[in-house]
């Protein structure tokens, strides 16, 4: 998934845990795991809504100032389904296997007795 600028930050942070995407059809599914930033956003839920469901406290739970502002980049393609996607932030821990390598050396340095 493909977020827009002004909200990866808050994505990131968990601040942002839904999105509202019009498609054709899901782009995504549940459990699935996609590349964003330094992590991946992996799917909890996708379930189809309507018009009357974009709330303008979605929109906000989105990201997004209000539903007009929502509107105007949910919409992919010539999609006209509407899907609400909720979803959390994995961060990828990338310095994590170098650190454990380095502790790891550092261990084997250690004299045993």
């Amino acid at each position: 998934m493909v977020f827009a600028k002004r909200l990866r930050d808050g994505v990131q942070r968990g601040e942002i845990t839904c999105s509202v995407r019009i498609w054709e059809r899901p782009h995504v599914k549940v459990g699935g795991r996609y590349r964003m930033e330094e992590g991946s956003i992996e799917v909890d839920s996708i379930e189809p809504i309507g018009f009357p469901d974009i709330t303008p406290e979605l929109a906000r739970e989105s990201g997004f100032l209000g539903v007009l502002d929502l509107l105007k980049v949910a919409k992919h393609g010539r999609g006209d389904k509407i899907y609400l996607i909720r979803f959390h932030y994995v961060p990828t821990f990338k310095h994590a296997a170098s650190k454990a390598s380095a502790l790891l050396r550092q261990a084997r340095r250690i004299p045993r007795r």
